[in-house]
């Protein structure tokens, strides 16, 4: 399958840039979707470079829909969408992760989900992007929701073993993630020496999630080997806060991405 609009501009932000800011945001997370679609809009404006929609079960029907179309007509970067479950679509996105969980323990989520899902995606015309998701402790809700046999934390190799496999099975993004905010569980991001691990076995693009909050925390993760680094709770409060937040991800990932070209 030949690469869609957004998984090019992915390849070219990379070409570009470096490195990539995603920006998660679940429309269920917040007081009503016009807060969900401002806070949206505020990052765009701050230097997000991809917008990302859902990551709960309750980002469905009428309100995805909603959310995704204002938000879709507010800015001008890529808006995906991140599924909780096969009713995570909304025709006004511009693409979706269409994500096997790798390393769960219920083919449900590896390949029955996909299946259920692939010919509304199809008839939706939006774009798949083929991402192998992987899952590290702590796990939150998508850990327990996907019945993940979550990757110690302290077992780079395994996360590294697996990612390689995900890319000779043909996934073209690879994505690992500690699910919920896990400093709300006492750990932080995916260790630095993980990220390392499985940068040095791919060589497709390689999103990393959960847990970065900070610039100091996103330039580690950039250092440690991601391309691009997906962030949901740092995000939240204030637009003001958001756009003031964004900018200053948004440096790190100009800075980092220029010294990881100039290494290339």
């Amino acid at each position: 399958m030949k690469m869609g609009k957004v998984e090019l501009y992915i390849h070219e932000l990379l070409e570009s840039k470096g490195a990539g800011l995603i920006t998660l945001i679940d429309p269920v997370d917040y007081d009503t979707p016009d807060t969900a679609i401002k806070t949206a809009k505020a990052a765009a404006e701050g230097g997000a470079d991809i917008m990302l929609l859902g990551g709960s079960i309750g980002a469905q029907g009428e309100l995805l829909d909603y959310v995704t179309k204002s938000i879709k007509e507010s800015i001008d970067i890529p808006v995906v969408l991140f599924p909780g479950n096969i009713a995570t679509i909304s025709k006004y996105a511009d693409a979706i992760y269409f994500m096997s969980l790798l390393n769960a323990r219920n083919p449900y989520w590896i390949v029955q989900a996909q299946m259920l899902a692939a010919p509304l995606i199809r008839e939706s015309k939006i774009e798949p992007l083929s991402v192998g998701y992987i899952l590290v402790s702590p796990g939150g809700t998508a850990g327990w929701v996907g019945d993940a046999g979550l990757i110690p934390r302290e077992k780079p190799k395994i996360a590294a073993a697996l990612a390689l496999t995900a890319q000779y099975f043909g996934y073209r993004i690879i994505l690992t993630d500690t699910g919920s905010n896990p400093k709300l569980q006492g750990e932080g991001h995916i260790p630095n020496q993980m990220i390392s691990a499985v940068k040095s076995v791919i060589d497709v693009p390689y999103i990393v999630g959960g847990g970065i909050t900070t610039p100091q925390e996103l330039k580690e993760v950039l250092v440690a080997g991601a391309d691009m680094v997906q962030i949901g709770t740092a995000f939240e409060g204030s637009l003001e806060t958001v756009q003031k937040r964004t900018k200053s991800f948004s440096a790190v990932i100009k800075e980092e991405g220029a010294k990881k070209m100039k290494k290339a």
